[in-house]
């Protein structure tokens, strides 16, 4: 994954099953660039016209020590190598209950923020859905790669490996896509009998291999439900 004599970024193997995306096809629309320029670039996705999930922990600025003010947060649709289709920054955002910066990794089932826009991205039966009952072990996870941060890139091909804990008995998906930093906040999809469903939220990749974890579908189905404030 990173060529002779340099080193290889957590979440990926020696072999890089990662292929191009075209940001306009279908489940990749609903993928979203998110950046606090000067700070941070994550992946995000669309879950409403105006609201997307994220992983939290792109929203905490740590040279500053503090999570970012809202209006910092920008977010594009359709973005490539430069270009973009639409362009909306936050309102507000909100952290799943629990959630605390300085404790990564034993923080991780809780690694998940709401964030509101201030205006429609696109429209209601383009964003993603949340997976229900069991979870498919067939997925696929992409998103704007560290090491190819201008263009969507995913493994079209994983699987979910099983479920996990962190450190407060939170659940998580483990699984065995490549995908590396700037990928944290991406949707790891299944495809259901209606289509691409979210089955989790990418918060982490594992050192020297193609692995990582997610946040499942039913904790994201309950931080969406939970009132602001």
């Amino acid at each position: 994954a990173g060529g002779a004599g340099k080193p290889v970024l957590p979440g990926l193997g020696s072999h890089d099953p990662r292929v191009r995306q075209a940001p306009a096809s279908w489940p990749w629309r609903a993928v979203v660039l998110l950046q606090i320029p000067g700070a941070a670039r994550c992946t995000a996705f669309l879950v409403a016209p105006r609201v997307v999930l994220t992983a939290a922990h792109c929203l905490y600025v740590v040279r500053a020590g503090h999570f970012a003010p809202a209006e910092s947060v920008h977010v594009l649709t359709g973005y490539s190598a430069g270009r973009f289709t639409r362009h909306a920054v936050a309102i507000g955002y909100r952290l799943a209950p629990g959630y605390d910066p300085r404790h990564v990794p034993a923080d991780f089932g809780a690694d998940v923020a709401v964030v509101t826009l201030d205006r429609a991205m696109a429209p209601p039966d383009e964003v993603l859905r949340l997976a229900g009952g069991a979870t498919p072990s067939a997925a696929m996870l992409g998103g704007y790669n560290q090491d190819r941060a201008e263009v969507i890139e995913a493994d079209p091909a994983c699987a979910v490996l099983g479920g996990a804990v962190d450190a407060a008995g939170r659940p998580l998906l483990r699984h065995d896509c490549a995908a590396t930093r700037g990928t944290s906040g991406a949707p790891l999809l299944v495809h259901e009998a209606d289509g691409w469903r979210v089955a989790g939220l990418q918060v982490a990749a594992a050192s020297g291999r193609a692995s990582g974890i997610a946040v499942p579908a039913a904790t994201l189905r309950r931080v969406l439900a939970t009132p602001s404030g």
